[in-house]
């Protein structure tokens, strides 16, 4: 997701996967000063970090700021619209005030100047399938935002994207009780991660996928996602307090009980 010119052997690859944003940062940060690639790459890498650790946003904005800044042609200027319209939705279940408005706005500004077809209609999709499903709680518009984005990432090989839209389609499944095509996705997201080396993303898909398991089986993924959380820093923080809390009845994949019970975060 957000995952632009990586490549999984690459370094800011590696390190972005092990939770370790601010270096992957600091080795984009010279490129980031004049190139548009970089610089959209480096806000990516720092909104993703807000994702997992609910803080870190001024220096998010201020990346986010410079790759507009940057931007000259109609593809940078649409991706850079989409990283602000992800950056308000974070910041809206997450952070401290609501930025529904500045999310749609964005995304809006990506669909239109993005054609049909285009390479970053996946995410976009993706992430409006975000807004719909926790800021507006529209799940029908989510799931046919989130099929699309499946839809496209499989057909161009983004394989990290449709580990996130498995989930997200899962999750939605749940939701509706069916619990054979829940565990399919969230069994699916869990293979990718692995198979991509996404070491961040791999506590949160054994916790959902222990959502669907036998007690005995959501158990020991319950466990094995809490070992990796403490490993990796206490990353993701709302996943941390999941996996620190009782579980009450009725608690969703992601674990969130407070403001943030809106349906799976990422």
């Amino acid at each position: 997701m957000g995952r632009a010119a990586e490549e999984p052997g690459d370094t800011v690859w590696r390190l972005r996967s092990r939770a370790c944003w601010q270096e992957a940062a600091d080795l984009l940060r010279p490129a980031a000063e004049h190139d548009p690639t970089a610089a959209l790459r480096r806000a990516e890498l720092l909104i993703e970090q807000c994702l997992f650790t609910a803080a870190h946003w001024i220096q998010a904005e201020q990346a986010l700021r410079l790759a507009e800044a940057l931007a000259t042609g109609t593809e940078q200027r649409a991706a850079a619209a989409c990283a602000r319209g992800f950056l308000a939705y974070v910041a809206s279940v997450l952070g401290p005030r609501d930025r529904l408005d500045e999310a749609q706005a964005a995304l809006g500004r990506t669909s239109a100047l993005l054609p049909p077809g285009a390479p970053g209609r996946p995410l976009l999709d993706f992430r409006r399938g975000l807004v719909a499903e926790n800021l507006l709680r529209d799940r029908g518009a989510a799931w046919i935002a989130y099929r699309r984005a499946h839809e496209a990432a499989g057909e161009r090989g983004d394989e990290l994207l449709r580990s996130y839209t498995w989930r997200h389609l899962a999750a939605l499944a749940l939701s509706r009780g069916d619990r054979g095509h829940a565990r399919e996705g969230f069994d699916a997201s869990l293979r990718l991660r692995e198979q991509l080396g996404f070491t961040v993303g791999v506590a949160p898909a054994l916790a959902a996928l222990a959502e669907v398991s036998e007690p005995a089986e959501a158990a020991r993924l319950r466990a094995e996602a809490a070992r990796l959380v403490h490993a990796l820093g206490g990353v993701p923080v709302w996943l941390a307090r999941q996996l620190a809390a009782p579980r009450p009845p009725g608690t969703p994949p992601d674990g969130r009980s407070t403001r943030e019970t809106r349906g799976t975060i990422s």
